[in-house]
């Protein structure tokens, strides 16, 4: 009986019932694919992590080792399960091209490595370890992605040349954050290039005991061993670096599916609704003869129960094929996941958990069948809403606007409960389609630099493992304090200090010595260093030492101690986070490395001026930094526009059908009051502008809350995703022609378009049918 009361129904009400399943469809196949990305994501990275056997502890250092000294440390260490230390060859990017390209542009510090010995292996793209014959390279993945690099091309590094054999896999170094990028060898094409490049170690550990890596690194500082290089990156780091550029677009896409799932949820309250408006009195009639209400329930819940149940079938299986080109780029970086079949039941539990929240939810929405009079419905055909009077707000007072316009709004005022939920929905349309759209004009703008522990500048130059880098970086300043071409610079210096600690150990800080307010960085709480008694420390050096805001940290400073009060605290994705500033004077040490941030004077050639500086420093790195952050963040600013520009397809579809649901099931309330207005003489023109005039007025409202919460609420919500590759603070960079200009008017086209095509019906309308004694 059942079946045939589906069938019939659905053949009378296809519309409705189509859009129901569309949007179960929608909510089930996005919650699927969730479930299915994450999972892949994340057991692809450990499966590689695993493959490659990742070191849990890495020190890169440049300059001499005690290898047996190494060995010592490791042998007292009862944490320690392995050790190694492989050698990394800088080579600069100038000297390397890759078939009729150069690297000298690239911010890499790009080397030749051979394969490891006892761990973190170099992979194919097959996950097998690479053994290179003589002549053969294996380029990093990165190349191939921006499409640099391709089989078989040639590879001449300071005119020797090598042919691209493959693409490795590297478990350290394969995000574009990371700024360094190792080439696999043979080893005896690797003793060839010696005399070319300059040598670097890798010194790393795997430890019994991974979550131990802090106290281990703490052993590792107060040991006095090699760290004349980036400061120690742990395991956990590696995994989030890997995470980063898939991870970014899955929340995106996260915060996308929840939005369009709430909004899914609200239209099958309209169809929901507007269907029980349809059936009103046939609904009257079966409980006229008898039948209970329960019983009425079964009849549309069993309904329901099959659109629901083939839409989260066919949602799910549509995820396998959606989850396609979004696997891509996880399966090209990280290869398969150990754990597909994990992704599949956890997708298949997702579209599960949609089909009973809805069955749930149509069952709560069916309650109001108690309230429904059998006299009422068999009479009217539709429910008669109760209004609320609107004092002052009378016709005859209007003197502004047209009594169409205002009969449409009077309406909204009377029955402000009914359009709530259409108002819900543009507000989430409107966030939906302005939030993604801010993060990715936030995160390709130049100023992000700031928040991500970088000055806002137009050229960079950092001198570092070369020799006399103090004599080096006086000169460079003394030649630019001459070139007219440059607005001003300034001259930061990182040094080494021992930090004496709570526990009687003493740790390392880097800290990064001069005038900060040049090119001023943005600090999630307080500010830069104003006196030489005050230091600012990134995000996780406070995490690690368990200090804020006015707390102290003591350093020693030529050779005595110095106490200094944090004053802020800010995010830094460089030298693996751990940083501090200062303008304390120092009279001995060793510098680790100088940079200069550069501003060019209005009009001058960035560019030009790069390639000029390029050339005069052969020991330094200059980059563009409009080209470093292309470089940097280039493959997140891409899935992040990929994102929200599906965003703003699915919030303008949304916007459209809910419209057009709404204004049909707002038609089958209204029918008995259009038939009174008909009777009256109002013309369906007029009629018509009257429902204009409400889908207007809540769209303004809409747009209007939409927005604000979308530069309020949605910038916490960007924070969140942003914070996840290093960010701890941020503020949205409105685009204003889109939030304020190009998102209203697409809104409007659409709720426009909508609703004439809801109200086209109007004319059709006959008095007589709905008008009854």
């Amino acid at each position: 009986m059942y079946r045939k009361l589906i069938i019939n129904d659905i053949k009378k009400s296809k519309l409705i019932s189509i859009t129901i399943t569309a949007f179960i469809l929608l909510a089930a196949m996005l919650t699927s694919l969730a479930a299915i990305l994450s999972v892949s994501l994340f057991t692809s990275i450990d499966s590689m992590m695993e493959n490659a056997v990742t070191p849990h502890f890495l020190q890169m250092h440049s300059g001499g080792i005690n290898r047996q000294q190494l060995l010592n440390f490791a042998d007292k260490q009862g944490n320690v399960q392995d050790f190694q230390v492989s050698s990394f060859l800088n080579i600069e990017g100038a000297e390397i091209a890759i078939g009729e390209s150069s690297l000298a542009g690239s911010i890499q510090d790009n080397g030749l490595s051979v394969q490891s010995e006892r761990f973190d292996f170099l992979l194919g793209l097959d996950g097998n370890i690479i053994r290179p014959a003589e002549g053969e390279i294996y380029v990093p993945l990165y190349y191939m992605k921006n499409g640099q690099a391709n089989i078989g091309d040639s590879v001449v590094i300071h005119g020797i040349g090598f042919k691209v054999a493959g693409f490795l896999r590297d478990s350290q170094m394969n995000a574009s954050m990371i700024s360094s990028k190792r080439f696999l060898v043979n080893e005896s094409d690797f003793k060839k290039m010696k005399e070319f490049g300059k040598q670097e170690y890798l010194i790393e550990f795997r430890l019994t005991a991974p979550s131990a890596v802090s106290s281990f690194e703490e052993a590792y500082l107060a040991a006095g061993l090699p760290a004349n290089g980036p400061p120690a990156i742990t395991y956990s780091l590696f995994k989030m670096a890997n995470a980063i550029d898939d991870g970014i677009m899955i929340a995106v896409l996260m915060l996308t599916s929840i939005l369009v799932i709430i909004v899914g949820f609200l239209c099958i309250r309209f169809t929901l609704l507007a269907k029980v408006e349809d059936d009103y009195r046939e609904i009257g009639v079966l409980k006229a003869i008898g039948l209970r209400t329960r019983s009425i329930k079964q009849l549309y819940l069993a309904k329901y129960g099959a659109l629901a149940g083939t839409a989260c079938i066919v949602g799910f299986v549509l995820s396998l094929f959606l989850k396609e080109p979004f696997l891509e780029n996880i399966r090209l970086y990280m290869g398969e996941s150990d754990s597909s079949g994990l992704g599949l039941v956890l997708g298949m539990l997702g579209a599960l958990i949609i089909f009973f929240v809805v069955m749930l939810y149509v069952n709560s929405v069916l309650r109001r069948f108690k309230k429904i009079s059998a006299a009422q419905a068999i009479r009217f055909g539709a429910p008669q809403e109760k209004t609320k009077a609107t004092r002052g707000f009378r016709l005859s007072e209007s003197r502004i606007i047209s009594p169409n316009i205002f009969l449409g709004i009077k309406d909204i005022l009377s029955r402000k409960k009914l359009y709530v939920t259409m108002l819900m929905v543009l507000i989430i349309s409107s966030f939906l389609m302005i939030v993604p759209q801010n993060i990715y004009n936030t995160i390709s703008q130049r100023n992000f630099m700031a928040y991500m522990g970088i000055g806002e500048c137009d050229m960079r130059i950092d001198i570092q493992q070369t020799d006399n880098i103090a004599g080096k970086t006086e000169e460079l300043a003394s030649s630019m304090a001459q070139d007219s071409e440059i607005k001003e610079y300034a001259v930061l210096k990182s040094y080494m200090f021992d930090m004496p600690m709570k526990d009687g150990t003493v740790g390392k800080l880097k800290v990064e010595l001069g005038d900060h307010s040049v090119f001023p960085i943005k600090y999630s709480i307080g500010r830069a260093p104003q006196s030489k008694s005050e230091i600012a420390i990134s995000k996780f050096v406070a995490e690690d030492l368990g200090i804020s805001l006015n707390d102290k940290i003591v350093l020693i400073v030529d050779n005595q101690k110095k106490a200094l009060t944090v004053c802020g605290v800010y995010s830094d994705i460089t030298n693996g986070g751990k940083t501090a500033k200062a303008i304390f004077d120092i009279s001995d040490g060793n510098i680790l490395w100088s940079i200069i941030p550069v501003k060019l004077h209005s009009g001058v050639d960035v560019h030009g001026k790069v390639v000029e500086y390029k050339n005069r420093l052969s020991y330094a790195k200059v980059a563009d930094i409009d080209e470093y952050i292309k470089q940097a963040f280039g493959g997140i600013t891409d899935a992040v526009q990929k994102a929200s520009y599906a965003s703003i397809a699915a919030a303008a579809i949304l916007t459209m059908l809910v419209t057009l649901l709404f204004m049909k099931m707002l038609l089958t309330k209204d029918r008995y009051s259009i038939a009174v207005l008909k009777s009256l003489g109002f013309k369906t023109a007029e009629i018509r502008v009257q429902y204009l005039a409400k889908a207007f007025a809540v769209l303004i409202v809409g747009i209007l809350i939409g927005t604000i919460l979308a530069n309020t609420l949605g910038e916490f919500v960007g924070a969140g995703l942003i914070a996840s590759f290093g960010a701890s603070t941020f503020r949205f960079v409105v685009n204003p022609i889109f939030a304020y200009l190009f998102s209203p008017v697409l809104m409007a086209m659409c709720v426009g378009f909508a609703t004439w095509l809801s109200i086209s019906g109007i004319s059709l309308l006959k008095i007589p049918e709905y008008i009854k004694e």
